[in-house]
This record gives structure tokens, sequence and C-alpha cells, in this order.
């Protein structure tokens, strides 16, 4: 799986071959109790967060000084919705050295070109960004929307949306997904793009098949010094001289 790991590495060089220096890690603190099904992803060198304002004021200092390396930030949803945090995180995080991107909720009530419009109007083009991501899932608790799209409304959409988020940013979007939706939706599709999977009780492999990825979810009640209370933590599918070089090609040319 480690010759895995670094093969696709490699691979999102090339999707983030837009443009800095690498950041320079600290010991990553892990979670006291890690599950023992996901104890390899506390074991790869480059952890990162996903956060939103769930997560309150965020002390970035000190969540990079104790290993955070990239960091995705929720920043808008469906068609209306802006986190209350967004700027503060995006502005935030960048200001500690940590590697971030934003991220948009797919909302299966809104077309997707308002959804996209949204997303340009309060996402900042910064070259030094990761490239944004595109959260798809079934959202059955929402009390707006909880309903669900045939599998061809659902991949219309998707690629509405990844078309117009990267020619706003100039960088090919990642897709965040689960299990569920994968299968029901992704299983088989959208080869050319990376994608980051959510898997809290197994490694990856074992819920996607053959699926590669990029960043694995694999944790959403971790603990990470900065951050109050509980928050998803993630993986980089690599080693810390394959992140070394994304993030050179990130800023390379500025």
């Amino acid at each position: 799986m480690l010759v895995v790991r670094c093969r696709l590495a490699g691979v999102l060089l090339v999707v983030l071959a837009t443009g800095g220096e690498a950041v320079a890690g600290s010991p990553w603190l892990a979670d006291a109790k890690p599950n023992a099904e996901v104890a390899s992803a506390h074991a790869m060198p480059v952890q990162g967060v996903d956060v939103s304002s769930w997560q309150g004021d965020i002390d970035w200092q000190k969540a990079r000084a104790a290993g955070t390396a990239f960091a995705y930030i929720k920043a808008t949803e469906g068609g209306d919705h802006l986190d209350a945090k967004f700027l503060e995180n995006w502005y935030a995080a960048k200001r500690a050295g940590v590697a971030r991107g934003a991220y948009h909720f797919l909302y299966w009530c809104r077309p997707a070109n308002e959804q996209a419009l949204w997303f340009m109007l309060n996402v900042p083009v910064d070259p030094d960004a990761l490239p944004p991501v595109l959260d798809v899932e079934w959202n059955s608790h929402s009390a707006t929307c909880p309903k669900r799209v045939s599998r061809q409304v659902a991949l219309d959409t998707i690629k509405t949306m990844l078309d117009a988020m990267e020619a706003y940013t100039g960088k090919r979007p990642i897709i965040y997904t689960d299990p569920v939706f994968h299968r029901d939706v992704l299983e088989g599709e959208l080869a050319g793009y990376q994608f980051w999977l959510r898997s809290v009780a197994a490694e990856p492999e074992q819920r996607y098949g053959n699926r590669s990825w990029v960043f694995w979810q694999f944790t959403t009640t971790g603990r990470v010094p900065g951050i109050e209370g509980k928050v998803d933590r993630n993986v980089f599918n690599g080693e810390g001289a394959d992140w070394t070089r994304v993030l050179r090609s990130l800023y390379a040319g500025r």
C-alpha cells in the first residue's frame, strides 16, 4: 500500500502544478486511543484537519506546531450559505503556515450554476491555496433538502460544479465523498479526478475497492491542540518528501 501511496502523491503534483516553500512539520500528536482498524492513518507522516464554524475559534499556530500540515476549510454550501468562520480561518491558517484549501458542500435542491456562482463570489482566488474540494454526499438529515436525486442528475450536477470551480481557481478540484454516495453515484465515474475519501472504521481500500485517493478522512472525533472539542482528521497519501514537492510546486514562480 505504501508504494501505491507514493505514486499517488506524484499525481497530486500535477493537480497542484500552479505554484512555495515546504512547511516544516512538527511531530503529530495522535489521538490518545486511535481506532485499531485505522491505526495506520496515525502513522502516516502528513496529517491535517477539515474544519468549519463548528470548531469555533482555532489557534492555528498551536495546531501547526502540533503537526497540522494542511487544512480544508468549509467555505460555502448550496447557493446562499457562507460558513461564518471561513474567511477568518482562511487567512489565519495561511499566516500560521498551514497549507489550506476551501470546500463547497453540494446541495441537491439548488441548480449547479447558482451554487458555482456562490462559491466564486465568496472564495478568494489564491495561487497558494490547495485545489478546491467539492463535497458530495447524501444529506438525509437536512431540514430543507433531504431528498436524493437520480444518479444521472447527481453526476450532471457534480460535473457542472467541477468545471466551474476549475475555471475559477485554475486548479482541478478534488472530490470528497463517503462510501454510500460513492456506491450509489460515483463508482466507476470521474476517473480523471483526485478523491478525498471518508472511511472511519477501515482502510479506504476496504470501502472503495480500487478507487485511488489523495486524502483520507479517518476520524470525525479527533483531538488536535489549538482546536476545542472534536475535529475531523485526515492524512495525505504519501511521504513527507512527497508533500514537500507538492508545496514547492504550489509556490513555484511566485
